[in-house]
């Protein structure tokens, strides 16, 4: 009788301690961030499972055929995603390809060389431009980009570099130029300022370590370069992400035609563009069934370049706290 009073004390006591209004705050605290924490990953599976919902009539007639057929036919109801793929990967590959070099030149000056008066005023503007809407890049693409190219820049490569396949054609304007063009300028933001953040976060130990052996400044940066290359490289696939799901700039500079062409003068299509341009106008259960197979690539593509690009940049911040 004594053990079984004690047992019933002793469970009283913690029973009061777990549930006093200190312990029960934290305890709903940290459930209700729990919760918040696991709807944001579920909310990720719901919309894979209904994008798979919805393009299931469309997987099933054509399955993975669907990814290397090049016929987009929504009269004979005949769908094919490869001029989409081609037009999604090769737009935003070139301007990773122009803006990558610019990007980290913008991200060293701040991190390593701009005075600090210089540094924060700069950094903001350039934050700035990331937050600009899409499609005041795509206005300023259709009356000022698409004409410059269209009347000068075009002209002159296809005169002075017209023997090689991708700058052959009639200097259009709209097409794949346009949109790689505008896509460098929207990806830039992005790249040089993760950029940045990752080479601020390389210790300032081996910068000194660097110039007290006798290496000059800019040996000493390409010391950090290397030290942050992980981090670049996760920020360089944070940006072909965003390059890849970009939607208004690209769909109103692009030309909107599911071509495979070598020529960046010819027009093209993405994935974003084609469903922004064609959603609507899905009249039957297969076109709509498509669109969404469309959106469900997509939506894959991107998931698996930013978890990369964060996995990159964690090792790298994990190395250098371990360091």
């Amino acid at each position: 009788m004594r053990e079984t009073s004690e047992k019933k004390t002793a469970g009283k006591k913690l029973f009061g301690e777990l549930f006093s209004s200190h312990n029960l705050g934290d305890f709903l605290f940290e459930r209700l961030t729990l919760l918040f924490a696991v709807s944001v990953f579920l909310l990720v599976l719901l919309m894979g499972y209904q994008m798979y919902h919805g393009s299931k009539l469309s997987i099933d007639k054509f399955g993975l055929s669907f990814l290397v057929n090049s016929t987009w036919d929504p009269v004979q109801e005949i769908y094919g995603a490869l001029p989409i793929i081609y037009g999604t990967v090769v737009s935003s590959f070139l301007a990773l390809i122009i803006v990558l070099p610019l990007s980290i030149g913008v991200a060293i000056y701040l991190s390593e060389m701009a005075p600090a008066w210089l540094e924060k005023p700069l950094s903001f503007l350039i934050e700035l431009l990331a937050g600009i809407p899409s499609v005041i890049y795509g206005l300023w693409g259709i009356f000022v980009l698409v004409p410059w190219i269209r009347n000068s820049i075009e002209p002159y490569l296809s005169k002075n570099l017209g023997f090689l396949p991708i700058f052959r054609g009639a200097p259009y304007g709209f097409g794949m130029l346009a949109a790689v063009i505008i896509l460098a300028i929207m990806v830039l933001p992005i790249i040089s300022s993760i950029s940045r953040e990752v080479l601020k976060a390389v210790p300032h130990s081996l910068r000194e370590a660097a110039l007290a052996l006798g290496a000059t400044r800019w040996q000493s940066t390409k010391i950090v370069l290397a030290a942050a290359r992980p981090g670049i490289l996760g920020a360089t696939m944070l940006g072909f992400g965003r390059a890849i799901g970009e939607t208004m700039a690209v769909t109103m500079v692009i030309g909107n035609r599911a071509l495979i062409s070598p020529s960046l003068f010819d027009p093209s299509y993405t994935l974003a563009s084609v469903i922004a341009n064609e959603f609507s106008e899905a009249t039957s259960d297969m076109y709509l069934s498509a669109l969404i197979y469309l959106a469900l690539i997509l939506f894959v593509l991107t998931i698996i370049i930013n978890a990369l690009a964060h996995l990159l940049v964690w090792s790298m911040e994990r190395k250098w706290k371990a360091a």
